[in-house]
């Protein structure tokens, strides 16, 4: 394989695993990551990879490149259920059934993993912002450190989990909330971990 073959494929490969996880680069990202000096050289790559069919190109979007639907039919399994929103600010939503699904990739088939679109900025300085989609994988412990999904009377939030001596403490990521704090922690149930942040540039 020549060298010029050689690159492409890396551009396939670092493309094709930002797009599985919901988060498509820019050409100026692809260009970073293979370490072209001109942003021109990574369209000329991107470009020949929708020649080639494994790639395709949506007119009108600043992050244009996608994966086609016959790959996806290929590289994912059926998807991750997306249950409903989870309030970022407060206890204010419950789950809700399955509204549609989103793709993952196979490495995650035989985890139980659902997904969740967040409201409210108490989590932003964890990088997790109102519209962002949370994919969770169920479990009922966490570890101090991790990013949860719990759930309290009936009411679902996402904070990062902390472990106090017999305290259990749910942490926002923004100065302007407070924490919720549990003396008991059989009060409290945890639905899973947040194992990833998938964020769209437009609409689904």
């Amino acid at each position: 394989m020549s060298k010029k073959l050689k690159r492409r494929e890396k551009i396939y490969e670092y493309v094709y695993e930002r797009l599985v996880k919901g988060d498509p680069p820019s050409i100026r990202e692809v260009q970073e990551a293979v370490g072209f000096k001109a942003v021109e050289s990574a369209r000329i790559h991107l470009d020949a990879l929708v020649e080639e069919g494994r790639l395709v190109k949506r007119e009108g979007h600043s992050r244009s490149y996608a994966l086609p639907p016959e790959v996806w039919a290929q590289h994912t399994s059926k998807g991750v259920p997306v249950l409903g929103h989870v309030q970022a600010g407060s206890l204010t939503l419950a789950l809700q059934e399955a509204e549609g699904y989103v793709p993952t990739s196979r490495e995650r088939e035989g985890e139980e993993l659902f997904a969740l679109w967040v409201k409210g900025e108490s989590m932003k300085d964890a990088g997790i912002l109102p519209g962002d989609l949370v994919i969770v994988r169920r479990q009922e412990t966490a570890h101090t450190g991790n990013i949860v999904i719990a759930i309290v009377d009936d009411e679902a939030t996402v904070k990062r989990y902390r472990m106090k001596g017999p305290k259990v403490i749910l942490e926002p990521a923004n100065d302007e909330f407070e924490p919720i704090v549990f003396e008991e922690p059989k009060n409290l149930k945890l639905l899973g971990k947040v194992i990833e942040v998938r964020r769209f540039y437009e609409p689904l």
